[in-house]
């Protein structure tokens, strides 16, 4: 593989995905050519239709592959002909974990002329920062079920949470919340989101080592909790409250899901998989599904997939720092390009925009 520039592989995967992706590298195209940096792709055919074929999902070769790149893009994943589970498990959650992916990221910004359900809120008030625990909680798969099919079946999932895997989490929002205020982006609070009064063991672990590292490594960093169930409530009520957050993974999925529907919906949802450690490749993805019902139809909206690879210039550092410094550059000039696109979008729903997807896709080139 080359020594410079920036090795990305590209899973298309199912249903929209490849159309969402074929946007994404449309701009990652233009940008690339801006800010003068190279780029090699390669695409992989993990997903449903591979599945179907040849009964594999992903193998251990193909997992060390991935781990020479730079970063990764994935599209979407989801095949109404393979049951769920398979590929979510088998691929998605799989390398979160083999990739030692252990931070989730999603921003949450409400960008120009996008509805959001909320009354009387607009991007000043929806503008804040979700960071995800990713490789433990309850999706690390440990229970059983025993008797199954009987009426004594008994199903066991156990939640997981590790001092060491709740202090890296921390740490990294810790700084990126830092960072932020630094930037001139935030305020400096970091709120803490769990259920203590109910979890009282993996709460516990978390929050005590929220505070234990935040008073000693982070004074200048404001601290807050909330109960999940009430952040729920405030995301609603007054989502201008939060700057940065960090949740254990299953609570995590969930506030996500909420956040990105007061954002303006999933297409324009991005986010990213991320090991922060040196030499670890990080994955950006649309958090839309695959929507098969509008595959082949240039309806699907490309905003999202657009979006996290401007995540993936923005975060990934590349084998030579001249490359590094021009996508940190071409990350900045994205995202300011999709908040110049959404106000001439009539909407963000799949075949409501006024655009089809590829035609989106230009307009964002050409906003760069």
């Amino acid at each position: 593989m080359p020594s410079k520039g920036l090795n990305l592989a590209v899973i298309p995967g199912d249903g929209t995905g490849p159309e969402v992706v074929r946007e994404a590298l449309k701009v990652l195209k233009a940008v690339a050519k801006k800010e003068k940096f190279s780029y090699t792709t390669t695409e992989f055919p993990f997903g449903g239709d591979r599945y179907l074929k040849t009964g594999k999902v992903i193998d251990d070769a193909e997992i060390q592959g991935l781990k020479k790149f730079d970063a990764v893009l994935l599209g979407a994943l989801g095949h109404p002909d393979v049951k769920p589970g398979i590929l979510e498990k088998g691929i998605l959650l799989r390398l979160r974990f083999d990739l030692d992916q252990y931070i989730n990221l999603r921003p949450v910004h409400l960008f120009p002329g996008v509805d959001t359900p909320l009354k009387d809120k607009g991007p000043k008030d929806i503008d804040f920062d979700v960071i995800r625990e990713n490789t433990e909680d309850l999706y690390c798969g440990n229970g059983g079920i025993m008797r199954k099919g009987s009426q004594q079946e008994v199903s066991t999932q156990e939640m997981i949470a590790t001092r060491f895997g709740a202090e890296r989490c921390l740490r990294y929002a810790f700084d990126y919340c830092r960072a932020k205020k630094k930037a001139g982006r935030g305020r400096g609070q970091l709120t803490l989101v769990h259920k203590t009064n109910v979890l009282t063991f993996c709460g516990d672990t978390w929050f005590r080592a929220f505070n234990e590292i935040g008073e000693k490594d982070y004074p200048d960093v404001k601290r807050d909790y909330n109960h999940v169930d009430a952040c729920c409530m405030w995301f609603v009520k007054s989502p201008e409250f939060y700057d940065t957050i960090v949740v254990p993974n299953m609570f995590g999925d969930i506030i996500t899901d909420l956040a990105a529907i007061i954002q303006g919906g999933l297409g324009v949802a991005a986010g990213g998989n991320i090991n922060p450690d040196r030499g670890g490749v990080s994955m950006y993805e649309p958090m839309g599904g695959s929507a098969p019902k509008y595959t082949g139809q240039d309806v699907i909206n490309p905003i999202a997939a657009i979006g996290a690879i401007g995540m993936l210039l923005a975060n990934t550092t590349a084998k030579d720092a001249a490359t590094t410094k021009a996508m940190r550059k071409a990350g900045a000039r994205v995202d300011a390009a999709i908040k110049a696109t959404t106000p001439k979008m009539k909407s963000q729903a799949a075949g409501k925009m006024g655009y089809g997807t590829q035609a989106v896709g230009d307009l964002v080139c050409e906003a760069l």
